[in-house]
């Protein structure tokens, strides 16, 4: 697996990380196979500065893009710096690692105030790429907040993966699982087996490492609603 993480690439009025991130994507999935797109977010608080909600992305490739990850961070420099908005202060964070430490930096991220110093000083503990694109370059905080969040298996959304970005309408659980979805679960964990999904705005949750559709059932409609989980 190959962890590409992405921040503070925008600002208002422009498209965000997340649209970045699946513009990013298509550049890369005719070489590699995609394992999707998550989104993190982090820490919600008027001393940190952000757009608009503070989340960041990060893109997952598998079958053996770590071993082009140097051509890849290369790919993805160049790319994020062709599209800098000004005003923005992006991070780029490339690694087919994730050791515990940038997991807990994540976890971290999301609940209290981290510094440029201290995402530089654990990257570059681990030999991880890190790299500020412009402005403050606090978009490195998110960036390697990002991967760490990823690879710890348990958080985040997706808001790409497989064709479940293709679905809408009523859909059969049937369709979310060919489309991508691993699993079809309440909040509890009980898995949900039957019945029909309101698939608009679909944007399963990292659980397990898996992407995995959180549902609640509606009275009103007769069907499924999907939860969007951080």
């Amino acid at each position: 697996m190959l962890y590409i993480g992405l921040d503070d690439t925008d600002i208002l009025g422009t498209p965000g990380t997340g649209r970045l991130a699946r513009d990013m994507a298509t550049l890369l999935a005719g070489e590699y196979a995609m394992g999707g797109i998550v989104r993190q977010q982090l820490f919600y608080d008027p001393r940190v500065p952000f757009t608009k909600n503070n989340s960041s992305a990060c893109i997952l490739l598998e079958n053996g893009a770590s071993a082009h990850a140097g051509a890849i961070a290369e790919r993805v420099r160049t790319f994020m710096r062709e599209h800098f908005q000004p005003g923005s202060d992006p991070g780029l964070c490339v690694s087919a690692v994730a050791p515990p430490e940038c997991i807990a930096f994540g976890h971290r991220a999301q609940r209290e105030l981290v510094t440029q110093a201290e995402a530089r000083a654990l990257a570059a503990a681990h030999g991880i790429y890190l790299e500020g694109l412009g402005g403050t370059e606090d978009g490195v905080i998110g960036a390697l907040a990002a991967i760490g969040l990823t690879a710890s298996g348990d958080d985040g959304r997706y808001i790409l993966v497989g064709r479940s970005r293709e679905l809408h309408g009523l859909q059969p659980m049937t369709a979310l699982l060919e489309a991508g979805i691993a699993a079809v679960q309440l909040e509890s964990g009980e898995p949900v087996t039957e019945g029909w999904v309101l698939a608009d705005l679909l944007r399963p949750a990292r659980r397990g490492g898996r992407p995995v559709a959180v549902v609640t059932w509606s009275v009103e409609d007769r069907c499924w609603l999907p939860l969007k989980l951080d």
